[in-house]
């Protein structure tokens, strides 16, 4: 049996692994969703979360799909998803008092927003891909000569640079060096039998 494929009804865009904690994001997308993209945009740009800045990202990619690859106009569409998921939680520890550790939970999310027409309308096939066409081999003899490879010789030659002769005073050093050492002599007393 062949596949019968659904009609599409929306447009979705999504962002995984965001460094935000799902519940605040989840207040902000609370917030934009069954709006217009106008509407929704409006929100997120005057809204002082941080995770607005998250999920206004998202969006414009959601938005950038749909004109792109559907031939939309993105100001025609409205948010009819908009769902945060919890991602996987990096733990650290941070000293605490008398030698222990509290546990930090660093949160991760994935929002994912989809764009719908009104009224229910069905989003158009995808345009496909333009492909270059693939031209014949032309004839061996009207192909351009590759020029010749350069030769290594005709490269210019690296400069190095040139050490400095230090003056003659260092080889006092290494005379000083190459003399034996004198032998320690025990500072420690012998302990008499006496004691």
């Amino acid at each position: 049996m062949a596949a019968v494929e659904e009609p599409r009804t929306h447009v979705r865009a999504e962002a995984r692994y965001v460094r935000t904690a799902p519940r605040k994001a989840q207040l902000v997308t609370e917030q934009i969703r069954g709006r217009s993209v106008p509407e929704a945009r409006t929100i997120l740009a005057f809204m002082t979360r941080d995770a607005a800045r998250d999920v206004e990202r998202v969006l414009s990619s959601a938005v950038a799909n749909a004109e792109a690859n559907h031939n939309l106009d993105g100001d025609e569409l409205y948010v009819s998803i908009a769902t945060v998921g919890a991602g996987p939680t990096l733990k650290r520890w941070r000293a605490r008092a008398r030698g222990r550790v509290a546990r930090i939970k660093k949160r991760t999310c994935h929002i994912t927003i989809a764009l719908a027409l009104p009224e229910g309308g069905v989003i158009p096939a995808p345009r496909p891909v333009p492909t270059p066409a693939l031209e014949p081999p032309a004839d061996e003899e009207a192909k351009p000569e590759r020029a010749p490879a350069r030769k290594k010789a005709e490269e210019k030659p690296k400069t190095t640079r040139k050490r400095t002769t230090k003056p003659k005073a260092d080889e006092p050093k290494a005379e000083a060096k190459a003399k034996p050492k004198p032998k320690r002599t025990a500072t420690r007393k012998k302990k008499t039998e006496e004691s």
